[in-house]
């Protein structure tokens, strides 16, 4: 099961661009920018975020970590 995604804060305006791009996860238009001014809508954001937690306690609770 998985746990609510978190909740990013994005009200800043460097989140903010005047040109649309391919969202890098769903690949729709977005005028959004994650943290590394990559396109990116912030649900989008947040459900990647919320896999990768997934997909790392998967890991340790398996002991299939890996480098």
């Amino acid at each position: 099961m998985t746990s609510p995604a978190p909740l990013l804060d994005w009200r800043s305006p460097n989140h903010w661009s005047w040109t649309p791009k391919p969202c890098r996860y769903c690949g729709h238009d977005t005028n959004l920018r994650d943290s590394r001014r990559k396109p990116a809508h912030k649900t989008c954001a947040e459900q990647a975020i919320a896999q990768q937690a997934a997909d790392a306690a998967d890991a340790y609770q398996t002991g299939h970590l890996t480098a």
